[in-house]
């Protein structure tokens, strides 16, 4: 198991990233958060089988948001066995 921390750029607060990135979640064996910066980026941590991590990521970029998104930054940890669910923060 690995773990993804995004953060995404452009449009993507007040356009229901947050929710549409939960809602992808259940299609996929992922656990995480997702929450907005004050920086206007929202930051996202996934975590799963690399591929199944991938496939999600891939999938929030095809759903409605993908438009909005202007750039993506991944990188790569070790899983953190706490991290059950996927949820929203504030």
């Amino acid at each position: 198991m690995e773990k993804a921390e995004v953060f995404y750029e452009g449009r993507v607060q007040g356009v229901g990233f947050r929710y549409t990135a939960q809602q992808v979640a259940k299609g996929f064996e992922v656990s995480g958060t997702v929450r907005n910066l004050p920086d206007s980026r929202v930051q996202l941590i996934a975590q799963g089988e690399r591929g199944e991590v991938e496939a999600f990521l891939e999938a929030i970029g095809e759903s409605g948001l993908g438009g909005n998104i202007r750039g993506r930054d991944v990188s790569w940890h070790p899983a953190d066995p706490d991290l059950l669910g996927f949820r929203i923060e504030a």
